[in-house]
């Protein structure tokens, strides 16, 4: 599973500048629909265009494209329910393309007939089911140029005196399961403390994005709790909710992760 900073919603406005795409924010909730990037474009020779669009493809397996052709016309759609930054990195690829290709926007106002289409799926994936209970994934409101993180979330509570041991076991987890963000909430009160734990990693490119298995790291979590006498869920009410903090463990690319007071 790929964990870390996308955009969905907003655009990353001060990243990436594209003079053919246009982004096209998702809809969450009951539409659930796609983060896209499109455009419609008109090539002098679509044949080369598309032997070449394939090759660069390749490069990208985790990507999905859409292909809709009329002629020399050609819609370009790059969609996702996450655009991490290996799809933006795809679409500046692709415009360079089209540049050597003198391309031409149309009006996207203009009726489009489509006689075919083609549809690039990425080359992932395994889809996970989540063995252990204890385990959310979780999203976040807006960072640094509008990305949002896709997050491991475990809520837990322990004796104080097992704490610092325990954070230390789960930063070692971590590590071992290319986890390269660890952070965390607590609230202490008497000899106990709640905790919010939060994993994931930072920005997710071509030839660099991680792939986390989640239930490799969630049984790591499990036996972990073997260990320490920890349970998950809070103890007591809204009164003692860990809301101190983040206190960081681990950290890439806070900017975009760790919201500023």
């Amino acid at each position: 599973m790929i964990l870390g900073v996308y955009w969905y919603f907003k655009f990353p406005e001060n990243l990436y500048h594209f003079k053919f795409f246009s982004f096209m924010q998702g809809y969450g909730g009951h539409t659930d629909s796609l983060a896209e990037l499109e455009t419609k474009v008109q090539v002098d020779d679509i044949k080369n265009f598309l032997n070449r669009l394939e090759i660069l493809k390749a490069k990208f397996p985790q990507t999905y494209l859409q292909l809709k052709i009329n002629g020399n016309q050609v819609m370009i759609t790059i969609g996702d329910d996450q655009l991490f930054d290996y799809y933006f990195q795809l679409a500046a690829e692709v415009e360079k393309l089209l540049t050597d290709q003198n391309a031409v926007l149309l009006d996207e106002h203009i009726p489009f007939e489509v006689q075919y289409t083609k549809n690039y799926d990425p080359e992932r994936e395994i889809f996970w089911t989540i063995e252990h209970r204890f385990i959310q994934m979780t999203g976040s409101d807006f960072r640094q140029n509008n990305a949002e993180n896709f997050s491991i979330r475990i809520d837990c509570n322990l004796p104080l005196v097992c704490k610092k041991d325990c954070i230390s076991d789960l930063a070692a987890i971590c590590r071992e399961e290319n986890l390269s963000v660890f952070y965390y909430h607590d609230f202490d009160f008497n000899d106990q403390c709640n905790l919010m734990l939060f994993f994931t990693n930072g920005r997710q490119y071509k030839d660099q994005s991680i792939d986390v298995d989640i239930n490799s790291f969630g049984t790591k979590i499990r036996d972990l709790s073997q260990k320490y006498p920890f349970r998950f869920g809070h103890f007591g009410g809204m009164k003692y909710y860990p809301l101190n903090g983040p206190h960081i463990e681990l950290m890439v690319d806070e900017d975009y992760i760790i919201k500023k007071k």
